[in-house]
């Protein structure tokens, strides 16, 4: 379960590549927000899958393409966002800050999220026990956080070499051309 976890939260996806991003726009505390609204949401996730969510995606595979391409949707529009952002890191941006709240609607709308949960809760919790189901919650909570706290560190320590708006341009245009990339990937599967 722990190695599963891990695996599945370190990797890249859109959900790091915005903790990265924030980390190095708004430091680690800052980040902190969305790292916890994350985490938070994809445990939701985890547990609904668990207890029966699964199910009801596969009566019903148009809600699963529509969850799809609403996740398709949510990583163009955060795509544009990071590609048109003017570069300056720091305070003045608050209105814009990744909050708790983003952190969690990201995670429903994550593809990545949503392929971890169904295949995390099929190989670990398939016979439905609620005991199972709330402890692969338990573990990946804290594997999530900690691997997502990673990611907005890295940010934070990348800080101090986009000091300049135009190196921090890029840098938004790097992790938009990443997000870029997961949609269609996404769109294509």
């Amino acid at each position: 379960m722990s190695a599963f976890a891990l695996a599945t939260s370190l990797s890249p996806g859109p959900v790091n590549i915005v903790a990265l991003s924030s980390g190095a726009q708004y430091g680690l505390r800052v980040s902190l927000r969305h790292v916890t609204g994350a985490t938070v949401g994809f445990t939701l996730l985890l547990l609904l899958t668990g207890l029966g969510l699964h199910e009801l995606l596969n009566r019903y595979p148009d809600l699963r393409r529509a969850i799809q391409w609403a996740g398709v949707a949510f990583l163009l529009f955060m795509a544009y966002r990071l590609s048109v952002d003017e570069g300056k890191l720091g305070a003045d941006k608050v209105a814009r800050r990744p909050s708790l709240l983003y952190g969690a609607v990201m995670q429903c709308l994550n593809p990545k999220a949503w392929l971890a949960a169904l295949a995390g809760m099929g190989a670990y919790a398939a016979d439905g026990a609620v005991a199972q189901v709330w402890q692969f919650a338990l573990v990946y909570f804290l594997i999530c956080y900690a691997s997502l706290a990673c990611w907005a560190y890295a940010g934070t320590f990348l800080r101090p070499y986009l000091r300049q708006a135009p190196r921090v341009r890029l840098f938004n245009r790097c992790m938009a051309a990443l997000l870029l990339g997961s949609a269609v990937y996404l769109a294509l599967s």
